[in-house]
């Protein structure tokens, strides 16, 4: 089995940046399909397709981006000019195939809270 282990959140000013990073507990055979969700009702807001194209949700087009090290498994979110409307608990989902015979599931991140307000 395999955890995505969440960190970097936490509180900034509006206009801010953080950086969320999600990393496989162990090493695996590869990152398939990635994205970045948040909220109760986990809105996606970026995503890395299988086929490598890259989505954004248009509330935080231009503002955030996602990037992923396949390297070190590990996914990360670069969140810039953040406004008090991106608070939210944020969570990362990953489709991992743990070794290459495997087939590819879908793992969830713990969630980090991001927490913008002056």
């Amino acid at each position: 089995q395999v955890q995505l282990v969440e960190s970097g959140g936490g509180l900034v000013q509006p206009g801010g940046s953080l950086r969320l990073s999600c990393a496989a507990s162990r090493r695996i055979f590869s990152i398939a399909a990635t994205g970045w969700y948040r909220g109760k009702q986990r809105e996606l807001i970026a995503a890395i397709t299988s086929g490598g194209s890259i989505n954004y949700a248009d509330s935080v087009k231009g503002r955030f981006t996602i990037s992923r090290d396949n390297a070190n498994d590990t996914v990360y979110l670069q969140m810039n000019s953040l406004k008090p409307e991106d608070t939210a608990v944020y969570y990362c989902k990953a489709n991992i195939k743990l070794y290459y015979y495997s087939s590819g599931y879908d793992y969830w991140g713990q969630g980090t809270q991001v927490t913008v307000s002056s």
